[in-house]
Protein backbone atom coordinates (compact mmCIF):
# COMPACT_ATOMS: atom_id res chain seq x y z
CA UNK A 1 0.00 0.00 0.00
CA UNK A 2 1.29 3.47 -0.87
CA UNK A 3 2.33 5.61 2.11
CA UNK A 4 -0.39 8.26 1.97
CA UNK A 5 -3.04 5.62 1.40
CA UNK A 6 -1.68 3.57 4.31
CA UNK A 7 -1.60 6.61 6.60
CA UNK A 8 -5.14 7.56 5.64
CA UNK A 9 -6.30 4.03 6.43
CA UNK A 10 -4.70 4.22 9.89
CA UNK A 11 -6.37 7.55 10.62
CA UNK A 12 -9.76 6.25 9.51
CA UNK A 13 -9.53 3.04 11.52
CA UNK A 14 -7.75 4.23 14.69
CA UNK A 15 -8.09 8.01 14.93
CA UNK A 16 -11.41 8.70 13.29
CA UNK A 17 -12.37 11.29 15.92
CA UNK A 18 -9.19 13.34 15.69
CA UNK A 19 -9.28 17.00 14.66
CA UNK A 20 -6.05 17.12 12.66
CA UNK A 21 -3.81 14.44 11.14
CA UNK A 22 -0.47 15.18 9.46
CA UNK A 23 1.92 12.80 7.70
CA UNK A 24 5.50 14.00 8.13
CA UNK A 25 9.02 12.59 7.95
CA UNK A 26 10.84 11.25 4.91
CA UNK A 27 7.60 10.33 3.14
CA UNK A 28 6.38 13.93 3.27
CA UNK A 29 9.76 15.15 2.01
CA UNK A 30 9.81 12.66 -0.87
CA UNK A 31 12.91 10.99 0.59
CA UNK A 32 11.46 7.64 1.68
CA UNK A 33 13.69 4.56 1.62
CA UNK A 34 12.90 0.87 2.06
CA UNK A 35 13.29 1.25 5.84
CA UNK A 36 11.28 4.46 6.21
CA UNK A 37 8.34 4.57 8.58
CA UNK A 38 5.17 6.63 8.59
CA UNK A 39 5.47 9.55 11.01
CA UNK A 40 1.94 10.70 11.83
CA UNK A 41 1.06 13.63 14.08
CA UNK A 42 -2.45 13.55 15.52
CA UNK A 43 -4.26 16.45 17.20
CA UNK A 44 -7.31 15.47 19.22
CA UNK A 45 -8.82 18.04 21.56
CA UNK A 46 -10.81 15.38 23.43
CA UNK A 47 -7.62 13.86 24.88
CA UNK A 48 -6.43 14.84 28.35
CA UNK A 49 -2.79 13.87 27.73
CA UNK A 50 -0.38 13.11 24.92
CA UNK A 51 1.34 9.88 23.96
CA UNK A 52 3.55 8.24 21.36
CA UNK A 53 2.95 4.82 19.87
CA UNK A 54 4.78 2.52 17.43
CA UNK A 55 3.19 -0.32 15.48
CA UNK A 56 3.00 -1.99 12.07
CA UNK A 57 0.07 -1.41 9.74
CA UNK A 58 -0.56 -2.07 6.05
CA UNK A 59 3.02 -3.23 5.59
CA UNK A 60 4.50 -0.07 7.14
CA UNK A 61 6.24 0.62 10.45
CA UNK A 62 4.31 3.51 12.00
CA UNK A 63 5.14 6.09 14.65
CA UNK A 64 2.23 8.16 15.89
CA UNK A 65 2.59 11.30 17.99
CA UNK A 66 -0.77 12.11 19.57
CA UNK A 67 -1.49 15.50 21.15
CA UNK A 68 -4.29 17.82 22.13
CA UNK A 69 -4.08 21.53 21.35
CA UNK A 70 -2.15 22.26 24.55
CA UNK A 71 0.33 19.40 24.95
CA UNK A 72 2.03 19.98 21.60
CA UNK A 73 3.16 23.41 22.82
CA UNK A 74 5.14 21.80 25.64
CA UNK A 75 6.94 19.57 23.13
CA UNK A 76 7.54 22.45 20.73
CA UNK A 77 9.21 24.28 23.62
CA UNK A 78 11.27 21.36 24.94
CA UNK A 79 12.39 20.31 21.45
CA UNK A 80 13.61 23.83 20.75
CA UNK A 81 15.36 24.09 24.11
CA UNK A 82 17.39 20.95 23.40
CA UNK A 83 18.27 22.28 19.95
CA UNK A 84 16.55 19.51 17.97
CA UNK A 85 13.06 20.63 16.89
CA UNK A 86 11.63 17.21 16.02
CA UNK A 87 7.92 17.94 16.47
CA UNK A 88 8.01 21.42 14.89
CA UNK A 89 9.77 19.86 11.89
CA UNK A 90 7.13 17.14 11.55
CA UNK A 91 4.32 19.69 11.71
CA UNK A 92 6.04 22.10 9.34
CA UNK A 93 6.61 19.52 6.61
CA UNK A 94 3.50 17.45 7.31
CA UNK A 95 0.97 16.59 4.63
CA UNK A 96 -2.51 17.30 5.97
CA UNK A 97 -4.66 14.18 5.77
CA UNK A 98 -7.48 15.42 7.96
CA UNK A 99 -8.56 18.71 9.47
CA UNK A 100 -9.70 22.23 8.77
CA UNK A 101 -7.30 24.09 6.54
CA UNK A 102 -7.20 27.23 8.67
CA UNK A 103 -6.24 25.28 11.82
CA UNK A 104 -3.56 23.37 9.94
CA UNK A 105 -2.15 26.65 8.65
CA UNK A 106 -2.02 28.10 12.17
CA UNK A 107 -0.11 25.05 13.43
CA UNK A 108 2.27 25.13 10.48
CA UNK A 109 2.87 28.86 10.88
CA UNK A 110 3.71 28.37 14.54
CA UNK A 111 6.13 25.55 13.70
CA UNK A 112 7.75 27.52 10.88
CA UNK A 113 8.21 30.58 13.08
CA UNK A 114 10.10 28.47 15.61
CA UNK A 115 12.22 26.79 12.95
CA UNK A 116 13.09 30.07 11.28
CA UNK A 117 13.95 31.71 14.59
CA UNK A 118 16.59 29.10 15.34
CA UNK A 119 17.74 27.88 18.76
CA UNK A 120 18.38 30.18 21.69
CA UNK A 121 21.85 31.71 21.60
CA UNK A 122 24.37 30.32 24.06
CA UNK A 123 25.79 32.65 26.70
CA UNK A 124 29.48 33.56 26.65
CA UNK A 125 29.93 31.33 29.69
CA UNK A 126 28.37 28.35 27.88
CA UNK A 127 30.46 28.98 24.76
CA UNK A 128 33.66 28.95 26.81
CA UNK A 129 32.55 25.86 28.72
CA UNK A 130 31.81 23.98 25.50
CA UNK A 131 35.23 24.91 24.08
CA UNK A 132 36.83 23.67 27.27
CA UNK A 133 35.11 20.29 26.91
CA UNK A 134 36.30 20.02 23.29
CA UNK A 135 39.84 20.95 24.33
CA UNK A 136 39.85 18.43 27.17
CA UNK A 137 38.50 15.63 24.97
CA UNK A 138 40.96 16.48 22.19
CA UNK A 139 43.85 16.21 24.66
CA UNK A 140 42.54 12.79 25.75
CA UNK A 141 42.50 11.78 22.08
CA UNK A 142 46.03 13.05 21.46
CA UNK A 143 47.38 11.31 24.55
CA UNK A 144 45.63 7.98 24.09
CA UNK A 145 47.72 5.04 22.92
CA UNK A 146 44.95 2.45 22.84
CA UNK A 147 42.94 2.01 19.66
CA UNK A 148 39.79 0.91 21.49
CA UNK A 149 39.85 4.11 23.55
CA UNK A 150 40.63 6.33 20.58
CA UNK A 151 37.57 5.09 18.69
CA UNK A 152 35.16 6.26 21.35
CA UNK A 153 37.00 9.46 22.18
CA UNK A 154 36.69 10.29 18.47
CA UNK A 155 32.96 9.60 18.66
CA UNK A 156 32.64 12.08 21.52
CA UNK A 157 34.72 14.66 19.65
CA UNK A 158 32.38 14.36 16.68
CA UNK A 159 29.37 15.05 18.90
CA UNK A 160 30.99 17.97 20.72
CA UNK A 161 32.36 19.71 17.63
CA UNK A 162 29.14 19.17 15.68
CA UNK A 163 27.10 20.67 18.51
CA UNK A 164 29.45 23.62 19.00
CA UNK A 165 29.77 24.68 15.37
CA UNK A 166 26.04 24.52 14.75
CA UNK A 167 24.88 26.16 17.97
CA UNK A 168 27.42 28.98 17.88
CA UNK A 169 26.14 29.78 14.40
CA UNK A 170 22.47 29.70 15.38
CA UNK A 171 21.69 26.37 13.70
CA UNK A 172 19.52 23.47 14.79
CA UNK A 173 21.12 20.14 15.72
CA UNK A 174 20.41 16.70 14.34
CA UNK A 175 21.26 13.15 15.30
CA UNK A 176 21.55 9.81 13.51
CA UNK A 177 21.17 10.46 9.76
CA UNK A 178 20.37 14.11 10.49
CA UNK A 179 23.76 14.57 12.16
CA UNK A 180 25.50 15.20 8.85
CA UNK A 181 22.44 16.54 7.03
CA UNK A 182 22.11 19.59 9.25
CA UNK A 183 25.85 20.23 9.11
CA UNK A 184 25.77 20.11 5.30
CA UNK A 185 22.77 22.38 5.25
CA UNK A 186 24.74 24.94 7.24
CA UNK A 187 28.12 24.62 5.45
CA UNK A 188 28.68 21.86 2.90
CA UNK A 189 32.40 22.51 2.54
CA UNK A 190 32.98 22.28 6.28
CA UNK A 191 30.76 19.18 6.51
CA UNK A 192 32.80 17.47 3.79
CA UNK A 193 36.01 18.27 5.67
CA UNK A 194 34.43 16.98 8.87
CA UNK A 195 33.53 13.65 7.25
CA UNK A 196 36.94 13.32 5.56
CA UNK A 197 38.86 13.91 8.81
CA UNK A 198 36.89 11.36 10.81
CA UNK A 199 36.77 8.84 7.98
CA UNK A 200 40.56 9.03 7.57
CA UNK A 201 41.07 8.27 11.25
CA UNK A 202 38.55 5.41 11.33
CA UNK A 203 40.07 3.83 8.21
CA UNK A 204 43.77 4.27 8.91
CA UNK A 205 44.15 4.89 12.63
CA UNK A 206 46.22 7.98 11.85
CA UNK A 207 45.12 10.75 14.22
CA UNK A 208 47.03 13.71 12.80
CA UNK A 209 44.47 14.83 10.21
CA UNK A 210 41.61 14.72 12.71
CA UNK A 211 43.62 16.54 15.38
CA UNK A 212 44.53 19.27 12.88
CA UNK A 213 40.90 19.63 11.76
CA UNK A 214 39.59 20.06 15.30
CA UNK A 215 42.37 22.46 16.29
CA UNK A 216 41.62 24.60 13.22
CA UNK A 217 37.93 24.57 14.13
CA UNK A 218 38.72 25.72 17.66
CA UNK A 219 40.96 28.49 16.32
CA UNK A 220 38.03 29.91 14.35
CA UNK A 221 36.12 30.41 17.61
CA UNK A 222 38.82 31.65 19.97
CA UNK A 223 41.08 28.64 20.34
CA UNK A 224 41.65 26.12 23.09
CA UNK A 225 40.35 26.76 26.61
CA UNK A 226 42.17 25.50 29.68
CA UNK A 227 44.25 28.02 31.67
CA UNK A 228 42.06 29.78 34.22
CA UNK A 229 38.87 27.91 33.32
CA UNK A 230 36.56 27.18 36.25
CA UNK A 231 32.95 26.23 36.92
CA UNK A 232 31.07 27.45 39.97
CA UNK A 233 33.95 29.32 41.59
Amino acid sequence: MKPIEAAQSIITSQFSNCDIALLGGSVARGEATKTSDLDIVIFDQSLSSCYRESFYSNGWPVEVFVHNFETYKTFFKSDCERGRPSLPQLVSEGIALKGKGEIVEILKREANDLLNKGPERWSEETLKQKRYFITDTLDDFIGSTKREEELFIANLLADLVHEYVLRVNGQWLGNSKWFIRVLKRYDKQYADQFVAAFEHFYKTGDKNELISFIEKTLEQYGGRVFEGFSIGK
